[in-house]
């Protein structure tokens, strides 16, 4: 089993930032061996990618968030983070923190972003 907590959600004005934290734990899990994803979900959509890291600090964005977006990762506090910079109201939505582990998704509970224009 694994956990995953999500936080640093909040209101910020367009073009403002925040920082998203994802913390990770289990019983017999080693983050530091799993890639990890932020996905959004906005309101009537479809879930969707929005930036991994894998083991190795090799990082992948969706071409929305591209130059705008970091991910990152410390492997010594089992934290991954999601750094959103000249946020937009199409920014707006739930933030989930995944991994998949021994073929089974695991999902963080959501934290909530909202860009007001």
């Amino acid at each position: 089993q694994v956990q995953l907590v999500e936080s640093g959600g909040g209101l910020v004005q367009a073009g403002g930032s925040l920082r998203l934290s994802c913390a990770a734990s289990g019983t017999g899990f080693i983050f530091s061996f799993n890639a990890i994803d932020w996905y959004r979900q906005a309101p009537g959509k479809q879930r969707e990618l929005v930036a991994e890291v894998t083991p190795g600090h090799t990082t992948t964005y969706a071409d929305s968030v591209k130059g705008r977006f970091s991910i990152s990762r410390d492997d010594a506090k089992n934290l991954v983070y999601l750094h959103m910079n000249s946020l937009t109201p199409e920014d707006t939505a739930v933030y989930f923190c995944h991994l998949n582990y021994f073929l089974r998704d695991y999902w963080g509970q959501g934290t909530q972003v909202t860009v007001s224009s």
